[in-house]
């Protein structure tokens, strides 16, 4: 096997989001825009995400008990790329998930455009301005 270095897998990760992003600001309506954002990019990040935590990421004295913990387990550059990765999983699948969420609910596309951007750039932030345009056209809460 090739050996590979987390600052590689860092590159390549971002590399192969950058498709997927692009599909869903400028082709939301192709047959294959969801196959590439919703499924096929989170799982190939998932699978590497998996690899490097099963295989690569054994911490010592890290864990989720405290923010010291956390913060031993952030000194590892591969603990670094899995939370990179997690984040790039769960922010394209929150983006596809606004894409095919406006186009059901008949949210013309410019709108959905800059919450891409901001949910591509700052997950959270995305998800929150792309529920306000989603109020604010729609013009009732979800839950009614």
């Amino acid at each position: 096997m090739i050996p590979v270095t987390p600052g590689q897998i860092f590159t390549y990760s971002n590399i192969l989001v950058m498709p997927a992003w692009a599909l869903l600001v400028f082709a939301p309506g192709w047959k294959w825009t969801r196959i590439i954002a919703a499924y096929l990019t989170p799982a190939l990040l998932a699978i590497a995400w998996i690899y490097i935590t099963v295989d690569r990421f054994t911490p010592v004295g890290g864990g989720f008990g405290s923010l010291d913990q956390v913060a031993e387990m952030l000194s590892d550059p591969w603990f670094i790329v899995a939370g990179w990765q997690h984040a790039l999983i769960l922010d394209l699948f929150v983006g596809a998930w606004e894409a095919r969420d406006a186009q059901r609910l008949g949210i013309p596309h410019g709108f959905v455009i800059p919450c891409l951007v901001l949910t591509f750039l700052a997950g959270p932030i995305g998800l929150i301005v792309y529920f306000l345009v989603r109020v604010a056209v729609v013009r009732r809460l979800p839950w009614k």
